[in-house]
């Protein structure tokens, strides 16, 4: 009894000193530290740090205050770091299955390991409630690369560009009229929006719990101006107000009563007019990379589809179409909406797994790369 009350002493004390610095911990991670440290039973201050740091830090600007949090409690003892690489895959025998005489923790360790990875390549279709609570915890890891366009607003520049005149007039009037100093300008930079659009039919239940995952992740780390996310079922629905909630749970609840429509049927080619016309014409889509996740099985006509998808090739900067069948063997986009719509597409992946998540987000961080010509109806630089 002592001890459970020493370990509940400890998980709200660093939770709450947490939310007092101004990190935002979910009551899920707070439940997740708890049993995190119950299992692993750490016995010296570096086994909590990292039990911590992996449960309650769900954004990588929050580490300095956890840091700064865990020092004041539990002293200045520095952290050791983390391998720089994922662990490899290592099979352990099961007790009774010629398990080696003698295995000690380590093994259980390296079984952890190994379950990391099967989760790492797993399809999300195959994910069990358990599969997805660990799953959670690493999509809100995973950090949109953030990309910078040309902006029309000029900025002071030391360099010697084209002249900031009424700038440089202003320091002549303070001269009695002598231009001894030149101001100059040069063009500025802001970030590219991400958009996401995801098919929530029922074809599609897994994948699209994961993206709305993802969504969040990048919503959290650069805001709701930066990243808009819509849903296309029945009808099309705007998700980016709802995912701009902090806590997961509760965007996860607003979402919920946003949209009514979910796993139902899907018309891709009325939903995508709806967005090109109102908010993809208005300038959500404008030079913008979007992420565009369906298995491209469309109710609707599949020619809508086709020159919804060449509009929207016109607007955006970049299109990315995410299809969790494209990693099936053999697999070949035959259906009549995913024919129409490749034609218009920069990149063609796979969205089945959390390996693939990642590498979806190293794909966003790269140049555009099309084969073949790309868009236009020749080959799209499938990855």
């Amino acid at each position: 009894m002592e001890a459970e009350a020493e370990l509940e002493r400890l998980v709200v004390a660093l939770a709450t000193a947490l939310r007092a610095a101004g990190v935002v911990v979910p009551v899920g991670a707070v439940i997740a530290f708890a049993r995190a440290i119950g299992a692993l039973a750490p016995t010296e201050p570096a086994g909590l740090y990292w039990a911590g740091r992996a449960t309650l830090i769900c954004h990588r600007e929050d580490l300095e205050a956890y840091d700064a949090v865990f020092a004041g409690l539990f002293g200045s003892l520095p952290p050791p770091r983390l391998p720089a690489a994922r662990p490899r895959l290592v099979t352990v025998a099961a007790a009774g299955e010629g398990a080696v005489p003698g295995a000690d923790a380590a093994g259980a360790r390296l079984g952890a390991y190994s379950h990391s990875e099967r989760l790492w390549q797993e399809d999300f279709a195959r994910y069990g409630e358990r599969e997805w609570d660990e799953a959670k915890l690493l999509i809100d890891r995973l950090r949109a690369p953030l990309q910078l366009r040309s902006s029309r607003r000029l900025k002071r520049a030391r360099r010697p560009g084209r002249v900031d005149l009424a700038r440089t007039v202003r320091q002549a009037l303070a001269h009695d009229g002598e231009a001894l100093l030149s101001s100059y300008l040069v063009g500025g930079e802001r970030p590219r929006r991400l958009v996401f659009l995801l098919d929530i039919s029922g074809s599609m239940k897994p994948y699209a719990r994961a993206f709305l995952r993802l969504a969040h992740a990048a919503t959290a780390a650069r805001g709701p101006r930066q990243v808009e996310t819509f849903v296309l079922g029945t009808r099309l629905t705007r998700l980016t107000r709802p995912l701009s909630e902090r806590d997961p749970d509760e965007a996860f609840e607003a979402i919920g009563r946003t949209a009514p429509d979910w796993y139902g049927g899907t018309r891709l080619g009325d939903g995508l007019a709806a967005f090109n016309s109102g908010f993809g014409a208005r300038g959500v889509a404008r030079g913008a990379i979007v992420v565009f996740v369906s298995d491209g099985w469309e109710r609707g006509d599949p020619a809508l589809l086709g020159s919804e998808m060449a509009r929207l090739a016109r607007l955006a900067h970049r299109v990315v179409w995410v299809n969790p069948h494209q990693a099936s063997p053999g697999y070949e986009p035959l259906a009549a909406g995913m024919a129409a719509a490749l034609p218009h597409v920069d990149d063609f992946v796979a969205g089945h797994s959390l390996g693939s998540l990642e590498e979806l987000i190293e794909l966003l961080g790269q140049p555009a790369r099309v084969v073949a010509g790309g868009r236009g109806g020749s080959r799209v630089a499938i990855r």
